[in-house]
């Protein structure tokens, strides 16, 4: 038998996807100037969401066996404001929640402990789809700040390795940013916003916490163009069964497994116009926690 070599254990779809992208952004912004910002929000959202979903796969074990050199594929921060070593601290400890959707537990969850006020005030504000894609981008990186600024005094050390690393990686963005004279204000409206947006359109209901599925996760079966640029994160409870399957062998784990996933508590939509029609001005869920409902209310 032919022992495996480097070359067949190279995820070559990934590397291609992760080729497209990085050229694809580099052509875009090189010529932002003649793009009409109605088109780069589109055209530059799209591929700065298709980044996130490849950040994703590399955090997952992809394009190769070598953690190091996915994450040197992943680790490039074209959204500027995320280091990818928090990033993948999340989503790993995402998958590994005691109580996925549990705030207490889960650092992805959308559901809150409770609290009134200005947390109220919040929730509200995302409880919608709309809602979520027009104000939970300037929500969730201010939140992000926050944290961060709490963390720098509770764990100096780590906050610190996380901020140089970022600063390093992300040093040549600005200055390609800068030398293409793509100001900083515009890219983050026209390219980091719409990319945040459209990534909270997969996220919004993509969990629930009343399922009884282990990763409390709902599906998208027809992702369409969602589906690619999502790389079939759409088929999320698929995903939460067996989180190292490579996103092009998702769609036949999803089929072959179909009856028992919804079996065990899956949750199906047919399409992302389905989640559109049902919660663009409807609240997807009661977003304070099962567990904390009681205290909370």
């Amino acid at each position: 038998m032919r022992r495996p070599t480097i070359l067949t254990t190279i995820d070559w779809p990934t590397v291609i996807v992760a080729a497209v992208i990085y050229d694809g952004w580099l052509a875009v912004t090189a010529w932002h100037a003649a793009i009409p910002w109605p088109v780069m929000m589109i055209v530059g959202g799209a591929l700065l969401a298709w980044h996130g979903s490849l950040q994703h796969e590399t955090i997952h074990g992809h394009p190769t066996r070598h953690a190091v050199v996915n994450d040197a594929i992943g680790a490039v921060p074209l959204s500027l404001w995320l280091p990818y070593s928090l990033y993948r601290r999340s989503h790993r400890a995402h998958h590994a929640a005691h109580v996925i959707t549990d705030p207490q537990h889960d650092p992805e969850s959308r559901y809150r402990t409770g609290g009134g006020g200005f947390t109220e005030m919040i929730g509200r504000l995302q409880a919608t789809l709309l809602g979520q894609m027009v104000f939970g981008p300037p929500i969730a990186v201010a939140r992000f700040v926050v944290a961060e600024i709490r963390r720098a005094t509770s764990e100096p050390t780590r906050f610190c390795r996380d901020w140089v690393v970022h600063l390093v990686t992300v040093a040549p963005v600005l200055w390609w940013l800068d030398h293409v004279g793509f100001g900083l204000v515009s890219y983050a409206l026209t390219v980091v916003y719409p990319a945040m947006a459209v990534t909270m359109l997969r996220s919004y209901a993509e969990h629930r916490a009343d399922l009884a599925s282990p990763g409390r996760a709902a599906s998208v079966e027809r992702g369409g163009i969602f589906g690619v640029l999502f790389l079939n994160n759409n088929l999320h409870a698929a995903h939460h069964e067996r989180p190292m399957l490579a996103w092009y062998d998702l769609p036949a784990y999803h089929r072959d497994n179909r009856a028992r996933l919804i079996g065990e508590g899956m949750l199906v939509y047919r399409g992302y116009g389905e989640i559109v029609r049902r919660f663009a001005f409807t609240a997807h869920d009661d977003m304070v926690h099962p567990r904390h409902r009681r205290a909370g209310s």
